[in-house]
């Protein structure tokens, strides 16, 4: 029986297919040189369940570190408490206004083709995190976002809830082995909204109670010097935006800011987007781009996929577990 793998290696010659090929093989070169790997997550991947695979990445030691948005990382959670009550709208391109509207009213939150619950998931998870930040407040302690999210799941308080597999939930893989993790951006995302609303309303009395940005960069930073110093470090970005901008920047923070010494680039790029290049945006940048800004060599292996995270990274993922 053909594999995923012998698949991609026959039929993958040419275009972006070769590019998913190429950045496939690289993967598995820098992990078999003890090599280490940072995700980035834009756009809506958990929605889109990328977890099936990302979690057996994170479970087989083949990816090392996590930036995602603050959508991503409570995403998942939605998923794992109220995937039954997700509705999917397969022609969700004819929706007319009147229709966005119907959603509404039932309280469904649309995310391209998928609806996501607000009662059975955000406020489940509302319930669950605001017990967190009371606990931590009155306890005097801060944490960071996904720590937060980490002492939910491993506190098996949702577990009840549970309605899909587990194993393919990528924060619980992630939170079983204490992975490395940044959330540049929490505050714009549901759950950060939620933040600031039981501030607001006196419930919480410390906005600094969830660890922010710049705290978040320092952690990095640490991890960087201490995994890049003994290990090739590799950068697997999906979408652009903050969740990738924010940690590549940390090699030039510390080789032009802090003035370090042998600061180790990036060893890896590879991106999977559908961005243009014309537009000056982040997310349509070349590789290349960032040789200027001193986040990757010459000849740091470099490669883009123009096309569907949703498709792409699943079947790269695969290659580099061998399926």
């Amino acid at each position: 029986m053909s594999t995923i793998t012998n698949f991609i290696d026959h039929h993958y010659r040419h275009f972006n297919a070769r590019a998913l090929k190429d950045a496939a093989q690289g993967y598995k070169t820098l992990i078999n040189n003890n090599g280490k790997v940072l995700l980035t997550m834009a756009g809506a991947m958990s929605s889109a369940e990328l977890g099936i695979s990302v979690a057996e990445m994170i479970r087989q030691g083949k990816i090392h570190a996590i930036s995602c948005t603050g959508a991503n990382l409570e995403e998942d959670v939605f998923n794992l408490v109220a995937h039954d009550h997700y509705e999917v709208i397969p022609n969700y391109r004819d929706l007319t206004p009147q229709d966005e509207q119907a959603l509404l009213e039932r309280h469904l939150n649309r995310v391209t083709d998928t609806c996501i619950p607000e009662e059975e998931a955000i406020r489940r998870i509302e319930k669950a995190v605001l017990e967190e930040w009371v606990a931590a407040e009155k306890a005097g302690q801060r944490f960071f976002p996904h720590e937060f999210m980490y002492k939910i799941l491993l506190s098996g308080k949702l577990k009840q809830y549970y309605q899909i597999d587990p194993k393919n939930s990528w924060l619980l893989a992630a939170a079983e082995k204490n992975l490395p993790m940044v959330v540049p951006g929490w505050e714009d995302s549901t759950v950060g909204n939620i933040f600031t609303g039981h501030i607001l309303k006196g419930d919480l009395k410390n906005p600094n109670l969830v660890k922010g940005g710049i705290e978040y960069m320092m952690s990095f930073s640490e991890w960087y010097m201490a995994t890049a110093t003994k290990n090739p470090v590799g950068f697997f970005q999906i979408g652009g935006g903050i969740a990738g901008d924010f940690p590549i920047c940390v090699v030039p923070m510390l080789a032009q800011d802090l003035n370090y010494d042998d600061v180790p680039l990036w060893s890896y790029f590879a991106q999977i987007s559908d961005s243009t290049t014309s537009y000056g945006s982040y997310s349509g940048a070349i590789p290349n781009e960032k040789i200027t800004w001193g986040k990757l060599a010459v000849d740091t292996p470099k490669f883009v996929i123009e096309s569907d995270a949703s498709i792409v990274a699943p079947l790269i993922f695969a290659y580099v577990l061998g399926q």
